[in-house]
Order: C-alpha cells, then sequence, then structure tokens
C-alpha cells in the first residue's frame, strides 16, 4: 500500500498520473538522437520544441485510451506492459507457494481480472457501509461515520488525515490534518463560472444522479441528492487554501495542543475522534488550514443530519465505483471523460496492473527489478548522481549573488543528501494483508485497513528513513525536504531518460537533469525553507534571501507570459518550484556534462555536436500531445508547466544553448543575456 505523503513532503520530476506506468524496438537499435523525429525546417531559436520534436510530435497523435502521449506516457506503456506480463505469469503458475511473493501478485491480479464474479455483485459489497449510514441518528453517528469510514479503507469524507514528519522536528511522526471535503480535482471547479467549470459541473452532477439511481434511488431523489452533495463540497470548496496558498510551509504549519485545537471545533471533540481513528496518546496535531476546521465545525451544526448521511453515502459510492460493475465503472468513465477529454477506456488489464502496483508494489517491484533493473544500471546511476554533486558543488561556489556564510549551509545541506536508486534495500513485507483470488473488492478493503493500521501505527516510533514514496515501477522521482532525499525508482532509468549504451550527452541531458532537477527541489522556494537534516527553519542571510526571491519572481513572470489554450495561460507561482527544479537541474547536469570527456569534446554523432545533443536530449523527454481538455484541466492542478514551456522554459536562461546552437537577437527565443535568470 503507497505510503501516503501530502504535497508538501513529496516533491516529484515528471507528470503524475493514476496509472502506473510498449517500447516494441530492440534497445540495440535506438537512435538517441534521431534527426528524423525533428522539424529541421524550424529555426532551433525561434521555436525549439518543434526543432527538436517537430515530426515525432506529427506523428504520435494522443491514442483514444490516453490524455496524453509522450516520452513519459511511452516508457509508462513500456513499463505497464512489463508489469502485465510479470502479473498474467504469476497468475498462470499454479504451481506458486501459498504466501509467496508470486502468489500474492498472481491472486490479487486475477481477483481484479474476474469480471463475471465482480459483475454478478453488482454494488453488493457496499450495502452494508450504505445501510450502516442509514442507520445513523444523530450527529454523533456523523462524526463516528467518519472516523469508521477512514479505518475500514472506505473512503476520507469531510477532511484529510495523515501521519508524516513534523516538519519543524522531522525526527518525529505527528498526526496530521488537511482541507478535504471535495471532489472535483480543484476548489476552482466549484468556485468559476467560466464555460469549462460549468460543462465539468453538469457532468459531475450526472455522475451523482447515475451512481445513486444505479443502487435504486429515484431519479427525482437522486437529483435531490446531488445538489445536496454540491451544496456542501462548495462550502467545503470556498474554506479551502488555493494550491499557491499550499505551497507555503510556514503557512500550513500550524500546531495545536489537541485540547485547544477542539476548542477552536466545538462539534469536533478531536480528543474522542482521533481514538476512533485508532490514535492514542498524541497531545498535539499539525493542522494544514485551521480556518477549515472551523468552517467544517459551522457546517455540522447548520447542515441537516440527513443530508450528511447523503454525503456519507456519496463517499462510499464514489470510492467504491471504479471497483464495482461495470455500470459504475462506465458511469466514472463518463465524467472522466469530460475531464480530461479521454476517448475510450483504459483496458481492464492495465487497470488492474496499475491498480497491483499502486496496492502492493514493493511485492510486485521485487519480481520487476530481476528483469529490467540490472546492478550495473544502479552502479551507473551511483555514479551519475555523485557527479552531479561535484557539480553542484562547484556551481553553488560561484554563485555571485550570495554570501559565503549562506553558500556554506547550501553545500552542508547537499552534502547531506540521501540518494535512493532503483529499489529499496529493505522491503515491505505488507505482513497481515490478507488476498484472496475470489475475493477482489474484499482485497482492496483488506489493503485500505492494513494501510491505515501501518500508517498510524507509525506514531510513536522512530521515522523510517527506508521507505519509499514510489514503487519501483514508477516513471517519475522525487526530493523529500523533510527526508532529504532524492529517489530515483527503477522505472525512469531507462531510455529516454538513461541508457548505459547512450554517449554521456544524452544520458546528462535525460536522468542528470532528473537527478539535478532533484537536488534543486532541496534549494527551490519551497525546499529551500529546510535545512540540511529536513528541518524547516531559516539558514539564509536577509540579503541573500531578498536576492533569491528576486531572482524567483523574475521566473514567475516569465513563465505566465506562456500562453497554453486561448486565454490560459501557465502560472508562475503554482509551477515554481518545478521550474527552479528546471533551471537549475540542467545547468547542473550541463556542469557535470562539460567534465565528462565527450562534453570536452567538439565531436559530432549523427551530425550533432555533444552540446546539441545534450539540449536536444533534454528536449526529447518533453515531447509530446495532450488533449485540450486535459491540458486545461493540468493548469489548475499540476504543479509541472506544460512539455512545451519545460523544454525552452530553462535553456533560454543558458548561454551554452544559444552557442550551441547559433541562437542569435532577433530569434523568436532569444532573451538578452542581461535578463537571462540564473539561480543555481
Amino acid at each position: 500500500m503507497k505510503i501516503k505523503l501530502s504535497h508538501s513532503l513529496l516533491i516529484t520530476f515528471g507528470i503524475l498520473t493514476s496509472q502506473t506506468p510498449s517500447i516494441a524496438q530492440n534497445k540495440a537499435s535506438i537512435k538517441f538522437i534521431d534527426a528524423n523525429n525533428m522539424d529541421l525546417t524550424v529555426k532551433p531559436g525561434d521555436d525549439f520544441y518543434t526543432y527538436a520534436s517537430g515530426n515525432w510530435i506529427k506523428n504520435n497523435p494522443v491514442p483514444a485510451k490516453e490524455t496524453r502521449w509522450g516520452s513519459f506516457n511511452v516508457l509508462r506503456d513500456f513499463n505497464i506492459n512489463a508489469v502485465k506480463t510479470i502479473l498474467t505469469n504469476a497468475y498462470n503458475n499454479k504451481s506458486a507457494a501459498a504466501g509467496s511473493i508470486e502468489k500474492r501478485v498472481g491472486d490479487f491480479y486475477a481477483a481484479g481480472m474476474d469480471s463475471l464474479t465482480i459483475e454478478k455483485l453488482s454494488y453488493t459489497p457496499i450495502k452494508p457501509d450504505l445501510e450502516r449510514i442509514n442507520a445513523i441518528k444523530d450527529l454523533s453517528g456523523v462524526i463516528n461515520e467518519v472516523a469508521t469510514m477512514r479505518t475500514k479503507g472506505i473512503g476520507s469524507p469531510m477532511f484529510g488525515f495523515y501521519v508524516g514528519q513534523d516538519r519543524k522536528n522531522p525526527a518525529l511522526m505527528m498526526a496530521q490534518l488537511s482541507q478535504g471535503g471535495t471532489t472535483l480535482p480543484d476548489r476552482d471547479y466549484y468556485l468559476k463560472d467560466d464555460a469549462r467549470s460549468q460543462k465539468i459541473r453538469a457532468a459531475y452532477n450526472d455522475f451523482i444522479i447515475k451512481l445513486f439511481t444505479l443502487t435504486g434511488t429515484t431519479a427525482a431523489e437522486a437529483q435531490k441528492n446531488a445538489e445536496q452533495i454540491f451544496s456542501i463540497e462548495k462550502t467545503f470548496a470556498e474554506a479551502q487554501m488555493s494550491r499557491v496558498e499550499m505551497r507555503d510551509p510556514y503557512k500550513t504549519y500550524n500546531k495545536f495542543s489537541i485540547a485547544d485545537f477542539s476548542k477552536t471545533t466545538p462539534n469536533l471533540d478531536w480528543k474522542n475522534l482521533l481514538l476512533k481513528m485508532k490514535v492514542s496518546g498524541e497531545d498535539s496535531i499539525l493542522v494544514g488550514n485551521p480556518a477549515f476546521f472551523v468552517k467544517t465545525n459551522e457546517l455540522l451544526k447548520t447542515i441537516p443530519l440527513e443530508q450528511w448521511k447523503t454525503y456519507l453515502k456519496w463517499n462510499v459510492l464514489k470510492s467504491a465505483s471504479n471497483n464495482l460493475s461495470s455500470s459504475f465503472v462506465n458511469a466514472g468513465f463518463a465524467f472522466s471523460q469530460v475531464l480530461t477529454g479521454q476517448k475510450v477506456q483504459t483496458p481492464r488489464w492495465q487497470r488492474m496492473s496499475s491498480l497491483t502496483d499502486g496496492t502492493i508494489g514493493e511485492l510486485l517491484g521485487q519480481i520487476y527489478v530481476k528483469t529490467y533493473f540490472k546492478p550495473e544500471a544502479k552502479a551507473r546511476m551511483t555514479e551519475l548522481v555523485n557527479n552531479l554533486s561535484k557539480a553542484y558543488e562547484v556551481r553553488i561556489k560561484q554563485l555571485d549573488w550570495m554570501s559565503d556564510v549562506t553558500k556554506q549551509k547550501a553545500l552542508d545541506k547537499l552534502h547531506a543528501f540521501t540518494p535512493k536508486i532503483g529499489y529499496p534495500d529493505k522491503w515491505e513485507t505488507y505482513d497481515g494483508l490478507e488476498i484472496n483470488k475470489a475475493t477482489y473488492f474484499q482485497n482492496l478493503r483488506n489493503a485500505g485497513v492494513w494501510g491505515y493500521n501501518k500508517m498510524v501505527n507509525q506514531l510513536c516510533k522512530p521515522v523510517d528513513k527506508t521507505k519509499w514514496g514510489m514503487t519501483p515501477p514508477t516513471v517519475n522521482a522525487y526530493y523529500s525536504p523533510v527526508m532529504n532525499e532524492i529517489v530515483f525508482p527503477a522505472g525512469i532509468l531507462q531510455f529516454p531518460f538513461f541508457d548505459a549504451n547512450a554517449d554521456d550527452a544524452v544520458n546528462y541531458g535525460g536522468i542528470g537533469a532528473v537527478i539535478g532537477h532533484e537536488m534543486s527541489h532541496g534549494f527551490d522556494d519551497s525546499g529551500s525553507q529546510y535545512d540540511k537534516d529536513g528541518t524547516l527553519r531559516n539558514w539564509w542571510t536577509p540579503e541573500d534571501l531578498a536576492n533569491f526571491k528576486a531572482k524567483t519572481a523574475a521566473l514567475a513572470d516569465q513563465f505566465n507570459a506562456y500562453t497554453v489554450l486561448d486565454t490560459l495561460h501557465v502560472n508562475g507561482k503554482l509551477t515554481m518550484g518545478e521550474n527552479i527544479g528546471d533551471l537549475g537541474g540542467l545547468n547542473v547536469a550541463y556542469e557535470a556534462f562539460k567534465m565528462t570527456k565527450q562534453g570536452k569534446s567538439e565531436d559530432k554523432i549523427d551530425g550533432f555536436t555533444p552540446d546539441q545533443r545534450f539540449f536536444l536530449s533534454w528536449a526529447q523527454v518533453w515531447k509530446g500531445n495532450i488533449l485540450p481538455e486535459t491540458a486545461a484541466q493540468l493548469l489548475i492542478t499540476d504543479s509541472h508547466s506544460p512539455g512545451p514551456y519545460r523544454t525552452i522554459g530553462a535553456i533560454v536562461n543558458m548561454d551554452a544553448w544559444y552557442k550551441a546552437f547559433n541562437v542569435k537577437e532577433g530569434d523568436k527565443l532569444y532573451k538578452a543575456p542581461e535578463s537571462r535568470i540564473k539561480i543555481w
């Protein structure tokens, strides 16, 4: 079961999706920089994204079962097919020993693929939950159900709850509360009245009605339910902070004694509620948005009991719908089509492969890495991480905007980074998690209960520094500020990011930039507020901090100017951390590349110089197509800038790119040397 981490504690490199991540080609035949993928009719200084990948983009539209298609998706597709092969083999292995890894992952997958049984059951698996909610008699019953749903792996109504490190004392695990209560991807969908938001709200209304009618509710009653649910969720949305506000680690750090916090919410006795949520012995709690809970307290008295019961039923329905019969699954997909534009539903085998990875990924991962991640790849990655660290040290020492005292603090933090490569040294065994190939839905409930218990059992125990926040097949990477660690799952350590047979320009422009990106998250606008021990405290002089903020403000202005869809722009503040990660990461990767033999040469490969291959490798990571509905949604919800602007956002600030492609004044991407932003 994936360990839940708050957004502020897990900063990723790529684009997170709900799917795990075919490269149907012979690795030996890969042309690492292929001119056939480029559009050489375009001037690189005018449109480097199209120049580097234009023909590939033209020839690779978004497949019907996807919402976008690019390098990440191609690699994820390869990985999900690899996972499918592993799971199919495990499922077909009739001699696998009871309790073995192969038996457990095979049974989990087999249960999910047993669509005949799932179809016959319809919504039977959730009938006891709906009946239990029907029997609620008073407000205390509502609050008890909010706790019950969490502990039974049913859902997380009303607010968010997790156990994580105390940002000001990262050796301590603490119970933490966050805003929640909504279903739509962002609060803006409840609050804005533009055409896109209205269309999505109408589809959401239909989705609610459909799920209720599938459980026997009349159409009129279902419509009434939908209106009540939306009204409650809109009120929650109005009390939520924006995503930009939530990026401030100080604004979301509010420590209360449990007794004092209960005084701010008299309708919520947190001591008793936490006990029902299996949290005991704690005298304090961290709260992300205290005002949200004050509003929730008011709602408990102003919203009628029957409406709360309807809201709780909705939380059961929506959390279970994708795991019930096809009528429920299809209703969810119809709603997601409006959100994302996806044309056809993802095949069941792919959804179940992803679910297996997301639920018992460290069992599956042990089989995955034996085939798809070799020791020599881990050794090469270790070498690259060490080289990037040396290059980062050089760059910090050369900064002209930072004092020596702050530079030393930055170097101390850099030297304290803990790299994790490929897969955990200590695997999660999922002891006590029952898996039966005949009971798909119960397997999921068992996993929910197991995961919740594991989470709350971290309280009063030392921080487990061996745990991972991603599974081995994941095509992504992350930085954790409280752990001060950079993590690279095996799934991303493949072409176009990394290949043991590729020249240094390709590997440094690909995985090297990923490594540098994660390192730079330790020094972005949020990560830079944590010290070398992962503690949220200032280590900057006032003058250095002012210089840093001026540079990041200029970067925000640069990205705010990028238009994605008609009048929709990139949000430079929301994407700030990722943009700093890209700018710092690509610069430090280039610094490290120039230390290599190839980096010091001018020898061309396939007609391109080493520096050109470095920047083209970076660009091909971000090539891709995306459906307009998905693009619009990501501008609101995603902290990463769109691929075309990740391609150019860093390079237009790098003198080496101008030299490599002879970019001159008058070219569309040209920035005057004095306007080029240099941070790390």
